[in-house]
């Protein structure tokens, strides 16, 4: 497709628990749907088969809509490495690439958050259209990342999340 531009955002997050249980919380549906794009309130449906080639899926729920994300593993490496494709159909066919990195520490553990971004752009952007785009949605997708890993930190580090939504 030569209307695609990409871009990689990267995040770095500490968890003082062990790296298992934050691997867990990125594949236990019970954990998946407190915080994985969906919220225990909204959530509609986790599934979920973490094996390579398996698939995934999160609906949400929120204001009258479904909201679905969906992907497949690519590599599931406990406790140390996941990589799988993301992709909301009800926005774009487009799939991102994302990869979670955990190494343990003193404290518990590290992760390290890869998204490769895929923009579809229209055939009259110019080079400044696809750099603003590109920028738009780097900085969205990482304000929703944000949101959910504050959640996931809550939910490994405590059992549970207070914010509801």
């Amino acid at each position: 497709m030569e209307n695609l531009s990409t871009t990689t955002l990267k995040m770095k997050r500490e968890f003082g628990v062990a790296p298992e249980r934050v691997f867990d919380a990125w594949l236990n549906p019970d954990m998946m749907r407190k915080w994985l794009f969906t919220l225990e309130g909204t959530n509609k449906l986790t599934q979920n088969d973490p094996q390579e080639g398996g698939t995934w899926e999160v609906i949400d729920h929120r204001d009258g809509v479904d909201y679905r994300a969906i992907g497949k593993y690519l590599e599931v490496d406990p406790p140390k490495k996941l990589v799988f494709t993301f992709k909301m159909p009800q926005f774009s066919e487009l799939e991102d690439i994302i990869t979670v990195e955990l190494k343990e520490i003193q404290q518990g553990c590290d992760m390290t958050f890869t998204q490769l971004i895929h923009v579809a752009h229209e055939d009259d952007w110019t080079k400044t259209d696809v750099e603003k785009a590109l920028g738009e949605y780097h900085d969205g997708t990482e304000h929703g990342w944000n949101l959910m890993f504050m959640g996931l930190k809550e939910l490994v580090e405590t059992g549970k999340i207070s914010y509801k939504g």
